[in-house]
């Protein structure tokens, strides 16, 4: 067996415990090992004499590894997992530095700088090393060990004695039982039959019913009913033993859960410290949500498309309140929504306003930057997506469980303001409370576009942005020395130049193919398809890409932003290359239309075509019907004239002769007339030499025919 970094070797000694000591790094010649049982530093040996140790015998490699410990991350407790990162923030820089931090000199000097830099002690470092290299050079190797320490909360050994104190009247009652680990199971079975449930059972009556199933000595039948036969008071656990048991092993949070709800727990009886502004002392920590816009709205295709309702998207700063970002579109609860809004907290709010006809300056919505840090729902970024814009764009991410508003209560509370801004002025609002038998739907009052809301909570996010003052803000002392008003921009702003903030101004570009949706499209000869649009680029027209797509296609990974689908990017080998494509004309009713609306068109028209199929299919029955119908009495027109084998052949001869005839009578048939008066034919108009062409031609056929 080989023998490598983190082997432990046990070295035999005659009188005495065996060493162990672990390979900590090694090359041809030298290796550093750690004795395991000692309180030494690490020391250097010779691989020769390492090698001779093992052929010889007197020493082994040992496997399983004794002092390895596989965690997993979610069974160890939060304090241990505290004092283990803050042990490994200190240590971590200079374990790494091998075979140096080996070494007397290097390593005395490192450490004194970390005592210093830390106020921790010389010798708690140097126990932190230890203990590193000791335990496999992992960071668990830092967890502490107090779960091997003490016998707090151990269960005493039940004897035969009554434990407690005496009943009394134990001479009609009885001594009573002690609570065997049997009973405790019994115990437990029954609060969590009985008592954790949505049927509320009192504590008493959950006692009652555990006596009844599993303290019975048989059944009797009375009146026809099996009744148990519950054993005596001596032979059964108090119901104060039950109580003290049941308080003991007690679960607020699964009894609140199991009888009530989840959602009542977060809400009225989970723990209430603190508050959510706590430690953020500069603009740069975003808060994201999603909210189901009350308001139905319509297609632009047309306003007579109901389209349902609309998920409305904030990105709110904690510290100032000011509003980053905004997205109104379909996608709800989803990452796409998210990253839409997160893409807009970076967009410069000057254009962006402009692209809906609303002119602004800088400073009426100055935020165009990327946060430090972002809270939001597990919804709207759990997931792989998530994990490659932390690594892209380093932004610290922490996900809200569920039904805790209470983590990001900021943006919870802009929603109830904008929609008191918004709803009462916009028809097709929800109106549940105030509908009745016979009232109109209020859906069918539905009148705005997604764009049209979009410019109305913009105009609603300028004037909170500028305007709206914050009653529950709680301003600092510096804050007040400089008296500033409790308006967003306003302590935005002042956050900026007294606090810094952490926010981060990065290329456009390079958020936006990070943030936007990617998918895959199809390279074919009308151009690269996606969602039956079809788009080109000079590039690929220069390259003959979808000349060579007439004889095979192929997928490509693309990125669009979902709101203008005028153009997608084609990924290319790196992630930094990619190829704008741009939308065809002959696509031209998808120009300047967003993914949702364009997706309810492809909808809407396939919906329509599965409805005209029957309709098509009874049309097309009808059109079979009647060619066969004039077919069939063509048939029959022909049998009436019947012919012999040699008229069969002349009638083949003389198709062109025929054709002749017939493209005369066409031509008599199709000529064009136009509408003038008609004068009476005189007789002596007539002339009874002259002969209808058509007739003519009939005669010379015949004559022609007979002359044969």
């Amino acid at each position: 067996m080989k023998y490598s970094v983190n082997s432990i070797i046990e070295t035999k000694i005659d009188d005495g415990q065996p060493i162990l000591e672990r390979i900590l790094w090694l090359d041809e010649k030298w290796t550093y090992v750690i004795d395991i049982n000692k309180n030494n530093v690490p020391y250097i040996k010779k691989i020769e004499d390492l090698e001779t140790s093992l052929v010889s015998k007197t020493a082994a490699l040992i496997e399983p590894d004794p002092l390895i410990i596989v965690y997993k991350e979610e069974d160890i407790p939060q304090r241990y997992k505290d004092i283990r990162d803050k042990n490994w923030s200190m240590i971590k820089k200079i374990v790494v530095q091998e075979p140096h931090i080996f070494q007397n000199t290097f390593r005395r000097k490192h450490v004194k700088e970390i005592s210093q830099q830390n106020n921790v002690s010389e010798l708690s470092i140097m126990n932190f090393l230890k203990r590193y290299w000791k335990r496999g050079k992992v960071p668990n190797a830092l967890l502490p060990d107090y779960l091997n320490c003490g016998g707090r909360g151990k269960e005493r050994v039940v004897g035969d004695v009554k434990r407690g104190r005496p009943r009394k009247h134990q001479d009609v009652v009885g001594e009573g039982i002690n609570i065997t680990e049997e009973i405790k199971k019994i115990f437990t079975i029954s609060i969590n039959r009985f008592y954790y449930t949505t049927a509320k059972n009192s504590l008493v009556l959950t006692y009652e019913l555990m006596r009844k199933e599993y303290f019975v000595d048989g059944h009797k039948m009375v009146n026809g009913v099996k009744v148990p036969i519950i054993k005596p008071q001596s032979q059964v656990p108090t119901f104060g033993q039950f109580r003290y048991w049941f308080e003991k092993q007690r679960n607020i949070k699964k009894e609140i859960t199991s009888r009530y709800s989840n959602k009542k727990f977060q809400k009225q009886y989970r723990a209430i410290t603190g508050n959510a502004s706590d430690g953020v002392m500069q603009p740069g920590t975003f808060e994201i949500d999603c909210q189901i816009g009350d308001i139905y709205l319509v297609s632009r295709y047309n306003r007579n498309w109901v389209i349902g309702r609309s998920a409305l998207y904030f990105v709110i700063d904690r510290f100032s309140r000011l509003i980053c970002g905004v997205y109104v579109g379909l996608e709800t609860g989803s990452y796409a929504g998210a990253m839409m809004a997160l893409l807009n907290a970076t967009a410069n709010k000057v254009e962006f306003c402009k692209q809906y006809g609303i002119h602004i300056k800088e400073e009426d919505w100055p935020v165009h930057h990327l946060p430090n840090k972002i809270i939001a729902d597990r919804g709207e970024l759990e997931g792989t997506n998530i994990n490659n814009l932390i690594n892209t764009l380093n932004i610290e991410t922490t996900l809200a469980p569920p039904y805790r508003a209470d983590i990001k209560p900021y943006i919870e509370n802009f929603f109830s303001l904008n929609n008191n801004f918004i709803k009462p002025h916009i028809p097709g609002v929800i109106d549940l409370d105030g509908r009745e038998r016979g009232d109109k739907d209020y859906r069918l009052n539905s009148l705005i576009t997604i764009e049209e809301l979009m410019i109305i909570i913009i105009k609603a996010v300028l004037y909170y942005n500028n305007y709206h003052i914050l009653n529950n803000f709680k301003r600092d002392e510096m804050m007040i020395a400089d008296n500033i008003p409790c308006v967003p921009r306003d302590i935005f702003n002042w956050g900026i130049a007294n606090r810094g903030g952490t926010l981060r101004t990065v290329s456009e570009d390079v958020v936006k193919l990070a943030l936007m949706p990617s998918d895959e499209a199809t390279v074919t000869a009308k151009g690269v398809k996606y969602k039956d649009m079809y788009y080109v680029s000079k590039e690929m027209l220069k390259n003959q890409t979808f000349v060579n797509a007439r004889k095979k296609t192929w997928k490509v990974k693309i990125s669009y932003d979902p709101r203008d689908l005028n153009y997608i990017y084609v990924h290319g080998d790196s992630p930094k290359d990619y190829e704008v494509c741009y939308l065809t004309d002959a696509n031209s009713r998808y120009k300047d239309k967003t993914i949702e609306e364009i997706e309810y068109l492809l909808t809407a028209e396939k919906m329509q075509k599965k409805k005209m199929k029957d309709i098509d299919a009874q049309a097309k029955t009808q059109l079979i019907a009647e060619i066969e119908d004039i077919v069939q009495q063509a048939k029959e027109e022909l049998d009436k004239e019947p012919v012999s084998e040699e008229s069969d052949k002349k009638r083949i001869e003389n198709i062109r002769e025929n054709r002749k005839i017939e493209k005369t009578a066409n031509r008599v048939k199709e000529a064009f007339k136009l509408e003038v008066e008609e004068k009476p034919v005189e007789d002596s108009d007539f002339h009874e030499e002259e002969v209808d062409p058509i007739e003519l031609l009939l005669i010379k056929q015949k004559e022609g025919l007979q002359s044969d």
